[in-house]
């Protein structure tokens, strides 16, 4: 993170679930967009979605700065119940048409890297032609729909999602009634890493 930081800036950027510096989103299409962020975290109380819309530099690797903002991010409508361990977060540069997905630790094994794919290379087509708003519907219907068929594997075999997750089996237990039982509890942040690291990146869309 300290070459990100000394390239990006080291400080907290604060921002809102829907960053549109880019503008490409009418008012209607960001109040349904808000909407979609609010069923998102109904449905997966300890996770939270965000997209970044704007216009990256010829310096700026996109992988990188989805990585460094996902990490640096004080997300103002985002609940303090939620960290950013259990954020996904879309970074979509508008000038090329790249799109990239980063998400946290508590993911780890309910989101794997053929699923963000997957999601991205079918929305790949609103890209290309600027329906903004079509993409980011697609993908966000994408990725809960792999993050509730993980929970429902995570229902039928638990001890192997213990195991995969690293973590103890009430840690683990309690993780998975959260992010399953819609129940919006308080959690402490459960690591002291960051968000994500330069090895968990998702896949990118060009």
């Amino acid at each position: 993170m300290q070459d990100l930081d000394a390239h990006y800036g080291a400080g907290e950027v604060r921002m809102r679930r829907l960053s549109d510096s880019a503008g490409v989103l009418r008012l209607k299409e960001r109040k349904k967009v808000e909407k979609w962020f609010d069923q998102f975290e109904a449905t997966f109380p300890e996770l939270f979605f965000s997209v970044y819309f704007g216009a990256l530099d010829e310096r700026s690797n996109i992988r990188q700065f989805g990585l460094w903002l996902l990490n640096r991010g004080a997300f103002e409508d985002v609940d303090l119940s939620r960290p950013n361990d259990g954020g996904v977060l879309l970074v979509v540069d508008v000038n090329s048409k790249a799109a990239f997905i980063a998400s946290g630790y508590l993911l780890d094994v309910y989101l794997k890297e053929e699923d963000t794919f997957r999601a991205l290379s079918k929305a790949h087509p609103h890209f290309l032609q600027g329906n903004y708003f079509r993409a980011l519907k697609s993908i966000m219907g994408n990725i809960s729909g792999s993050l509730r068929k993980r929970s429902r594997q995570a229902n039928r075999n638990p001890e192997k999602y213990q195991r995969l997750i690293g973590q103890s089996q009430q840690d683990m237990g309690d993780i998975l009634q959260r992010i399953r039982s819609g129940k919006d509890e308080a959690t402490k942040d459960l690591s002291r890493r960051p968000a994500v690291d330069e090895n968990h990146l998702q896949q990118h869309v060009q």
